[in-house]
């Protein structure tokens, strides 16, 4: 019970923080409109910086890729949080901690 405790409690820290992480790198994106994606780059037009061979990745489709891989991860990642938060839960009913400890939710369980 004590491994399902400190694992569960672990991994619902570690998927809360690349939540809000993503949550974090999806409104910087959103609010430069992608220009932070190229700040590497010498030119300030991410399709300006292609054609000058500015950049040494192509630019032109960096922006909704990102966008479209970090949504999906975001929704992942949040629910991964909340199931590791209710192993969290069952662990400490299981060990007899908290308010749901000596009711009926542990032969629920």
């Amino acid at each position: 019970h004590w491994t399902l405790l400190s694992v569960s409690l672990v991994n619902c820290l570690l998927s809360t923080a690349c939540s809000v992480g993503l949550a974090l790198a999806i409104a910087l994106t959103i609010h430069s409109r992608g220009m932070r994606l190229v700040t590497g780059c010498n030119s300030s037009d991410a399709r300006a910086a292609i054609v000058t061979n500015d950049c040494p990745f192509n630019t032109t489709r960096i922006y909704d890729t990102a966008l479209a891989l970090w949504f999906p991860s975001l929704v992942l990642a949040a629910s991964e949080a909340v199931l590791s938060g209710q192993c969290c839960v069952v662990a400490l009913i299981f060990r007899g901690i908290g308010p749901c400890a000596r009711s009926y939710g542990k032969e629920q369980v």
